[in-house]
């Protein structure tokens, strides 16, 4: 029997295939937890995160909304470091509920995908 750890990193193994961050369009990876999400614009070339954000400091709203103020967060550090498009890293997660909304945050802050 597969755990759902295991399935979700199998299926991240799958993404990482096809998915690399350069310098000029980096790879933006999600972490969910169930407290929290964090996200990391990354240069797999050099192996340097470029930018990184967390929902640890914002505590109003629900974890949705939170989510999108991250993405938000997270496309105002890339900005400010150059960067206007991204490559999106799920990072083995579905792509709806708090991984979607931040994706929406980052594209209405400015980002690229």
């Amino acid at each position: 029997m597969i755990t759902k750890k295991e399935r979700r990193i199998k299926i991240k193994h799958r993404i990482r295939k096809h998915v690399n961050g350069t310098a000029s369009r980096p790879r933006l990876t999600v972490f969910r937890s169930n407290k929290a999400i964090y996200v990391q614009a990354v240069n797999d070339l050099e192996g340097k995160t470029v930018a990184s954000a967390s929902s640890k400091g914002i505590t109003e709203g629900n974890k949705t909304e939170v989510a999108t103020k991250v993405g938000e967060a997270i496309a105002k550090k890339c900005l400010e470091a150059g960067i206007t498009e991204v490559v999106f890293d799920r990072n083995g997660y579905l792509f709806h509920g708090r991984v979607k909304a931040l994706a929406d945050g980052a594209r209405n802050g400015g980002l690229k995908f």
